[in-house]
């Protein structure tokens, strides 16, 4: 199983190296497509929106996510069952679901698409993934913390801000690495609600390889799912630390 998952990337990494511009035949060893991927401006374009789009949507859903897994956690209210539901929906939705219809809202309210739009998109299954992680760690903390510090004379802000805050932080963190993670890989959601010149990353590489795939492409590709990796690695070694406080 695990060599039908991951033998792909690796003869994917094996090319990346491959002196020959096509991939039929090996002809050496090089570097050079690595190389020319940071003088490609249109390459370098697209990391800068992928980037600026993957920040802004992880910053802002990580106020209101988090906000969100207090707020159920802590809070009894009407409807909270439906509300927990339709917060937690964007995880099984299919993305092809989730950018047609969000294509179809911007339209019906004619608003231009820009990379403003992607981070709106994007901002819609961040929040869901970050408050699911934060769920996760305040099932396991006890309630009574902040309790004593509202009988010590704090307000509910400062027991928020003081107490209950640095225990979510690690699950916090891990949450957004994640959220980053899956904005910097996505590719659907982006392409239906990008405008003219906010192409990301994944976008670049899709329209390339109508072509061909090329050692450059391979080359990034390889980046691409290491960083990730990388990123996702991080994140689960946080919340594991955290959880384990």
């Amino acid at each position: 199983m695990f060599i039908f998952m991951y033998l792909p990337i690796g003869v994917l990494a094996f090319y990346s190296f491959n002196k020959s511009p096509y991939s039929a035949g090996w002809e050496g060893f090089t570097f050079n497509w690595y190389q020319k991927l940071f003088s490609d401006d249109r390459i370098l374009s697209s990391l800068k929106n992928s980037l600026v789009v993957g920040v802004s949507a992880v910053a802002i859903s990580a106020v209101l996510g988090t906000l969100m897994a207090v707020g159920l956690a802590r809070y009894s209210f009407p409807g909270k069952g439906l509300y927990r539901g339709v917060a937690y929906l964007p995880l099984i939705i299919p993305d092809i679901a989730i950018a047609v219809a969000t294509l179809v809202f911007l339209a019906a309210f004619a608003v231009p698409l820009s990379i403003s739009t992607i981070v709106a998109a994007h901002i819609v299954f961040c929040i869901a993934y970050i408050g699911l992680v934060v769920s996760s760690r305040l099932t396991n903390l006890d309630p009574h913390l902040e309790e004593a510090a509202l009988d010590l004379g704090a307000n509910p802000v400062q027991a928020f801000i003081q107490v209950l805050l640095p225990q979510l932080a690690p699950a916090i963190i891990a949450g957004c690495l994640l959220a980053f993670v899956l904005s910097l890989d996505d590719f659907l959601i982006a392409s239906f609600t990008a405008g003219s010149g906010s192409n990301t990353l994944p976008m670049e590489i899709f329209s390339r390889i109508r072509t061909g795939v090329k050692p450059d492409i391979n080359a990034l590709s390889v980046i691409l799912i290491t960083a990730s990796s990388f990123i996702a690695g991080i994140a689960e070694l946080i919340r594991v630390r955290g959880e384990q406080r």
